[in-house]
């Protein structure tokens, strides 16, 4: 089968390049060098040098702070082995899945040892921009030769010999520094958000320390909060079998109602059904598996077993009442074999609570504001994740050019 090839392009063999572009395994453009075997005797939990391990790495690419995770090391330190900021350094094996050739810059820290297991990685000629091969070697691409090259049953592990036969697509040097900037002012807005986000959520879990322990009360409201056992004011039974007959994974006029699971990803959604089982304004407690977590649902709904359904009888408010439980109760099993709730064990617990209904919606619509930013927030994160991995797809293939083939010429030479 013949590959159309449009003007300004070549085929090669790892696919349709620019014409400018070359494909060279990089051995004798840079070089990769092993880490050194630290001794264990000499680990600690403090110290002038701090330990660099696969741990580092982010998995799509990039140095994790792993925080009071991190060891140190207090014996003799080969000089050679000890990495300056801005290294680039490479994991050689494959502690968590993915993580085989996942390539990292040491950050603005001295003392960061070259463990073995690392590779780090130095430009031979300015043939190679190192900020450039940072992308290369967390592309999907690259990784996928990384992991089909790499030798090893349980624990892939690679070598630099290995790593630098692979053949790489390489831009002219302008335009490597052109992707690497554009790639890296993307990186640094999902950065921007992550830390947001953090924040966001630091907000949160202070707003709930205040609101519902009663510490900050909400402008207009008084009175003396009381302990409320949930068996009397919820009317509290388990979910039903899956409505196979009428289940569809999309809501529709024929299927307006969602299914829940004993899950929390996505909320516990399973599908859509023409059956309602439990009401609007309830609340729903997983009750195996993942224990205890509280979910408001604001629309009627059908359960499935093992997720239990909270509905109001009472003075408590679900949404409030959610909140409360997910930060302030800890549900003890009763059970034996498998770890579970059932609905008697659930209705003993208690929340304590404002006196009123109007406060405690109250309380819970801030709340739920701040959940709404978040998953805002979140939502802005992955379409920017999403357009970064299209972005390293199209520039690093050269589908999408930031510099034209004359723009780099004259850069050249200029140069």
């Amino acid at each position: 089968m013949s590959v159309e090839v449009k003007p300004g392009y070549k085929l090669t063999e790892v696919g349709v390049i620019p014409e400018d572009w070359d494909v060279k395994p990089l051995k004798g453009r840079v070089s990769i060098a092993h880490g050194f075997a630290f001794a264990s005797q000499y680990f600690a939990g403090s110290g002038g040098f701090r330990l660099t391990t696969p741990g580092h790495f982010y998995e799509e690419g990039g140095f994790r702070d792993i925080g009071e995770k991190q060891k140190f090391y207090t014996g003799p330190v080969p000089a050679d082995y000890v990495l300056r900021p801005g290294d680039l350094i490479v994991a050689m094996t494959e502690q968590a899945d993915g993580l085989l050739g996942s390539a990292a810059f040491i950050p603005n820290v001295t003392g960061y040892l070259h463990n073995q297991r690392l590779g780090r990685v130095q430009a031979l000629t300015t043939e190679v921009s190192l900020d450039y091969l940072f992308w290369v070697f967390n592309s999907a691409s690259y990784r996928a030769k990384v992991h089909e090259t790499a030798a090893g049953t349980k624990v892939k592990h690679t070598s630099p010999e290995k790593l630098l036969e692979i053949p790489v697509r390489l831009p002219p040097e302008p335009e490597q520094h052109a992707i690497a900037t554009a790639l890296s002012e993307v990186d640094a807005l999902l950065g921007g958000l992550d830390r947001l986000i953090a924040k966001k959520r630091d907000l949160k879990q202070a707003a709930m320390q205040q609101l519902l322990t009663g510490q900050t009360r909400l402008p207009g409201f008084h009175g003396e909060w009381e302990v409320r056992k949930l068996s009397e004011h919820f009317k509290i039974y388990a979910g039903g079998d899956v409505p196979k007959h009428s289940l569809s994974q999309t809501q529709s006029a024929s299927y307006p109602y969602p299914i829940f699971a004993n899950a929390i990803q996505d909320k516990g959604l399973y599908g859509y059904t023409n059956e309602r089982r439990s009401k609007a304004d309830s609340l729903t407690i997983t009750a195996r598996g993942y224990l205890g977590h509280a979910e408001y649902r604001d629309e009627p709904f059908f359960p499935i077993v093992r997720l239990l359904v909270l509905e109001p009888i009472g003075q408590l408010d679900a949404r409030f009442t959610s909140y409360a439980v997910n930060d302030r109760v800890e549900f003890a099993i009763e059970s034996t074999g498998v770890p579970q709730l059932t609905a008697p064990q659930v209705g003993k617990y208690s929340v304590t609570a404002p006196p009123s209904l109007p406060e405690q919606t109250a309380i819970a619509a801030v709340l739920s504001d701040i959940d709404a930013e978040l998953a805002a927030l979140e939502a802005r994160r992955d379409k920017t994740r999403a357009l970064k991995q299209a972005m390293m797809q199209e520039l690093l293939t050269g589908r999408t050019r930031l510099v034209s083939r004359g723009d780099a010429k004259n850069a050249e030479e200029r140069e």
